[in-house]
């Protein structure tokens, strides 16, 4: 009985923690070097900002690349399936986690220079571990994306992310690289 209280305590911190968590804390190293912090928006969408903070708590966003990144536009990472710093980074942008995707949570905040959305394919119920961050406003995605968050340090470091080719953003060469993703409170 002492272990499964125990255990059910220790799992209710856990989950406590990642629910509360107000951010997290990228360290970017490549042609862009430096720390970008965002603010997470949990009273906007909560089920993305768990899914966030949950896999950034297990380490699995570390070492994932910026596998699409359009100037004038913006940098897109997270596929923590196919987008391994080091490995066959060719399919990155078509994979996610090992969780189930999350349905939309659409608002009416402005996809704006800075702010943090959720990537999906086509099923806007199809988010999963995939975000991307704002070089400049975009407006076109508002209502058609989900907002999950905002850049509140780093937006230089942001602006400095490897760009790029083509319409499409894809890499050429060494993309820049999450070396690590922490929760902060």
């Amino acid at each position: 009985m002492f272990k499964s209280v125990l255990t059910g305590s220790l799992l209710a911190a856990f989950v406590g923690t990642a629910a509360s968590a107000t951010g997290i804390k990228i360290e970017v190293a490549g042609e862009a070097n430096g720390t970008i912090v965002i603010d997470l928006l949990e009273d906007v969408a909560p089920n993305h900002v768990e899914r966030i903070t949950t896999l950034a708590a297990d380490g699995a966003y570390d070492g994932v690349v910026f596998h699409r990144v359009i100037e004038g536009f913006m940098a897109q990472t997270g596929d923590v399936q196919f987008g391994k710093e080091g490995g066959d980074t060719r399919r990155a942008g078509m994979g996610g986690s090992e969780m189930p995707n999350v349905a939309a949570e659409f608002s009416d905040l402005p996809f704006d220079k800075g702010v943090v959305g959720m990537a999906r394919s086509q099923n806007p119920n199809s988010a999963n571990s995939q975000f991307f961050i704002m070089f400049d406003a975009g407006h076109f995605l508002n209502g058609q994306y989900t907002v999950v968050g905002r850049v509140t340090e780093g937006q230089d470091v942001v602006d400095a992310i490897k760009l790029g080719t083509g319409g499409n953003g894809a890499m050429v060469g060494a993309p820049d690289v999450m070396k690590s993703v922490t929760v902060i409170e």
